[in-house]
């Protein structure tokens, strides 16, 4: 079984940036295509981004693509959410998961879940 924990949520300001990270334990994720998912109040949880298990491919929602990179490092068992000029509308908790089903144009989630991480951007 895999534990996931996520990391660099944080207050910023609208335009600004974070990077958040998904440390996984338990169990190598380097054969696991990894997601981004987030939850912001009163809503669903919603896809943010995907990428293969060898990192070769990458896929977004279109309200993140351009301004948001996900990425991973095998060797370190984790993966990453780089997230530039934010804005408001992307405060929410963001949730790791791993194992999901990848598709090039899509990701559905697995299970595993980490306990997700705050970002907050301020007007």
């Amino acid at each position: 079984q895999v534990q996931l924990v996520e990391s660099g949520g944080g207050l910023v300001q609208a335009g600004g940036s974070l990077r958040l990270s998904c440390a996984a334990s338990g169990r190598t994720i380097s054969s696991y295509a990894m997601g981004w998912f987030r939850q912001a109040p009163g809503q669903e949880r919603e896809f943010v981004a995907a990428i293969s298990w060898s990192g070769g491919s990458t896929n977004y929602a279109d309200s993140v693509k351009v301004r948001f990179t996900i990425s991973r490092d095998n060797a370190k068992n984790t993966v990453y959410l780089q997230m530039n000029s934010l804005k408001p509308d992307d405060t929410a908790v963001y949730y790791c998961n791993a194992a999901g089903r990848y598709y090039s144009s899509s990701y559905y989630a697995s299970g595993y879940w980490g306990q997700g991480t705050q970002v907050t951007v301020s007007s």
